[in-house]
C-alpha cells in the first residue's frame, strides 16, 4: 500500500525532500557503523511492568532480535504489506516490532495500551492484522485475555502473541517464538520502495471513531531529520523517550532521531520522576521531552536539580500546553538548556520553536516560527519542506496581518496524504489549496515584524462570553502560575444571558486549597481582562488526558457545567 501518489512522490524526491531510503536501510547504517556501541535500554522498572528482566542491547543485538522478531512474524504468515499490531507499553520490543515491520515490508499499526474492546472493535476489523503483540496483565487488564475474547466474538483474526506472562490458550508467547526462529539474516524484500507504507497509527478528534493515518518510509526520515536539527542532536547521543510508541512523537520524534544519530534510545514509562530524573544523569541524556507541569516544578525545585548530574543534557521539548517564560528563561539562565516549544499532530503539523528561530526564550515559549510562509528564511533545513498560511475558516480568505485569528492550514513533506480507508474525511480534512486543515487557530504577532504565530486555541475550543472571543488556553498558562495549582484547564458552561462562561477546571498542589476569589485576584493582578476571569472554580484530583498527556478538554464540560 502507497499512501503518496506517485506524482507527489516523484515531486518531493526531485525537490530532495525525500531520500527514497527506508527505515531499515538506515538501521543498517547504524549497524554497520556502530554495532558494538549501545544503542537500545529499558526503563529500570521494566520487570515490574511487564515481568521480564530489562534488556540493554548494542546495535548489534538489535540487528539479531529484529531478524528473530520477522522471522517469528513470517512464521505465524505475516508477508509484505500485511499488518502487525501492537498494544505495548515502552519496552524495547515496541521498537522492536517497529524495526521489524520496517525489515519485511510490513505495516505496524500500534495502538494505546488504554484501548479497551470498545476502541479495538473500531479498530481491528478495518486493519485485519495478522498478529498482534500484546502483554499480559498490565495495569489492572489482561490485554492478551481481552484480545482472546474478541478473536472469539469474530472481531479479528490475528495470532495473539503475548510479551510475558502466561499466554491464552491459542496465543503465542514471544520469547519462544524468537528463541525458535531461525538465526539467519531475514531477506528485506529487494524491491522494497521508500513509499511504501510502514505505519498505520489512530488519532482522536471530533469524531465520535478513531482515524487511521498511514506513512510510509519517506514520511519518517523526514520527520527524523527536522527533529535531529530542531533539537540539534548529534552522533551518538542519548534521548530519553518518555512517549508510548503509538504516534509520531515517539516515532517521528524520538525512534527516527536515535537512527539518524545512531545513539542510544533510553525508553521510560509510566512517567516517574525519580526515575526520569534518575536516567536522565545515568544515561548522559543530550535530549528528552516533559510537560509543562513537570519542568515548572523541576525549576522551581532547585534542591532536585541540583542533586541530579544534568551535564549533558542540552534540548528539552515540550508542548501540548503554553509554556510559561519564565520557565521557559529559567531553564536557559540558569541551567543553560534550551527548552523547545513543539506544537503537533499525527497528520504532520510541524511546528518547533528552536533556540535558533527564537533566540529570546520569553518569546519562544510564547510563539511559534512562521514556517513555509512566503518570504520568510530560517537558519535550517527543514523548514523550508513545511508550507503554511492562515486562513479564515467560515471565508478561506487568507491572512497576511498580524493580530487576526485563522486556521492554521499546513502542507509540505511531513504532512500525511489521507486517513486510512476514510475518503470523506480525507476530503474534508484538506483545502482547495492542498493544506491540512489542523483545526488550531493561530494569529500573527507584531513582534519581529511578523515572523512568527501565537497559538490562540482550537477552532472548537474558543470560549464565547457575551460576544467576546476567549481563548481557554491563554487563561490555564495564567492560572497554572499560581503557586497552588498544579494543573489547570478552562472549559465553558452554558448561561442564558451571555451564551457561556468560563469554568477553570484545577488540580491542586498537596495539602492546598483555593477559592474562586483567591483566583480571580491572582489573575486580575496579571491585568487580565475581566471578561477572562473564570467565574466558576471546580476541584478535581487530575485532569483527563490522552496517552500522549493532552489535556482532553471536551471530557471537562459536565464538571463545568455541574
Amino acid at each position: 500500500m502507497n499512501p503518496s501518489s506517485p506524482e507527489r512522490v516523484a515531486e518531493y524526491r526531485r525537490r530532495g525532500w525525500w531520500r527514497g531510503e527506508t527505515v531499515d536501510s538506515l538501521f543498517r547504517k547504524a549497524v554497520a557503523e556502530r554495532g558494538e556501541a549501545e544503542a537500545l535500554a529499558d526503563a529500570p522498572n521494566r520487570e515490574a511492568l511487564v515481568g521480564s528482566p530489562r534488556r540493554r542491547m548494542t546495535f548489534a543485538a538489535v540487528d539479531r532480535a529484529v531478524d528473530e522478531m520477522a522471522h517469528a512474524f513470517s512464521a505465524l504468515g505475516v508477508g509484505r504489506g500485511d499488518v502487525v499490531a501492537t498494544q505495548l507499553p515502552n519496552v524495547v520490543e515496541g521498537v522492536l516490532a517497529f524495526l521489524a515491520c520496517a525489515r519485511m515490508g510490513a505495516i505496524l499499526s500500534p495502538v494505546a495500551m488504554a484501548y479497551r474492546a470498545h476502541e479495538l472493535r473500531q479498530i481491528l476489523p478495518s486493519v485485519t492484522p495478522r498478529v498482534y503483540l500484546t502483554t499480559g496483565l498490565f495495569h489492572g487488564c489482561d490485554h492478551a485475555a481481552m484480545l482472546a475474547d474478541l478473536k472469539r466474538e469474530g472481531v479479528t483474526g490475528a495470532q495473539i502473541v503475548v510479551l510475558g506472562g502466561q499466554a491464552p490458550p491459542g496465543a503465542h508467547a514471544l520469547d519462544q517464538l524468537t528463541a525458535n526462529a531461525q538465526v539467519w539474516p531475514f531477506p528485506t524484500p529487494a524491491d522494497l520502495d521508500a513509499a511504501e507504507a510502514l505505519t498505520l497509527c489512530w488519532t482522536s478528534g471530533t469524531e465520535a471513531m478513531p482515524k487511521g493515518v498511514p506513512r510510509h518510509h519517506d514520511h519518517w526520515v523526514v520527520n527524523g531529520e527536522a527533529l535531529v536539527e530542531a533539537a540539534g542532536l548529534r552522533v551518538g547521543d542519548a534521548i530519553l523517550n518518555p512517549f508510548p510508541l503509538i504516534n509520531i512523537a515517539s516515532i517521528g520524534g524520538m525512534v527516527m532521531p536515535w537512527l539518524l544519530c545512531q545513539g542510544r534510545l533510553i525508553q521510560h514509562q509510566p512517567f516517574d520522576l525519580p526515575i526520569f530524573l534518575g536516567q536522565m544523569q545515568d544515561e548522559g541524556v543530550a535530549y528528552t521531552v516533559a510537560p509543562p507541569a513537570v519542568l515548572n516544578m523541576l525549576l522551581n525545585s532547585e534542591a532536585l536539580l541540583a542533586a541530579t548530574d544534568l551535564s549533558h543534557l542540552r534540548c528539552l521539548g515540550s508542548g501540548s500546553a503554553p509554556l510559561a517564560p519564565w520557565m521557559v528563561k529559567g531553564w536557559q539562565d540558569r541551567h543553560g538548556v534550551t527548552v523547545m516549544n513543539v506544537f503537533g499532530s499525527n497528520e504532520g503539523t510541524s511546528l518547533f520553536s528552536t533556540g535558533e528561530a527564537i533566540p529570546d526564550p520569553e518569546q519562544r515559549a510564547r510563539f511559534f516560527p512562521r514556517f513555509g510562509a512566503e518570504g520568510l528564511e530560517w537558519p535550517a533545513s527543514f523548514p523550508a519542506k513545511i508550507r503554511t498560511r492562515l486562513v479564515n475558516p467560515e471565508t478561506e480568505q487568507e491572512i497576511t496581518v498580524p493580530g487576526v485569528e485563522g486556521e492554521l492550514r499546513i502542507d509540505g513533506a511531513m504532512t500525511f496524504d489521507g486517513y486510512w480507508r476514510a475518503p470523506d474525511l480525507t476530503a474534508a480534512a484538506f483545502d482547495a489549496q492542498g493544506y491540512f486543515r489542523t483545526g488550531d487557530l493561530f494569529e500573527i504577532t507584531p513582534e519581529a515584524d511578523g515572523r512568527y504565530y501565537r497559538f490562540v486555541g482550537r477552532c472548537k475550543e474558543i470560549i464565547i462570553r457575551g460576544g467576546q472571543n476567549i481563548s481557554p488556553a491563554e487563561v490555564d498558562v495564567l492560572i497554572e502560575s499560581h503557586p497552588r495549582v498544579r494543573e489547570a484547564s478552562c472549559a465553558a458552561y452554558p448561561d442564558e444571558r451571555l451564551g457561556e462562561r468560563v469554568c477553570a477546571v484545577v488540580a491542586l498542589r498537596p495539602d492546598q486549597t483555593l477559592t474562586l476569589d483567591e483566583l480571580c485576584e491572582h489573575l486580575k493582578a496579571q491585568d487580565v481582562a475581566t471578561y477572562k476571569l473564570p467565574e466558576k472554580l471546580r476541584i478535581v484530583e487530575a485532569l483527563p488526558r490522552n496517552p500522549l498527556g493532552k489535556v482532553l478538554r471536551r471530557e471537562l464540560s459536565g464538571v463545568a457545567a455541574s
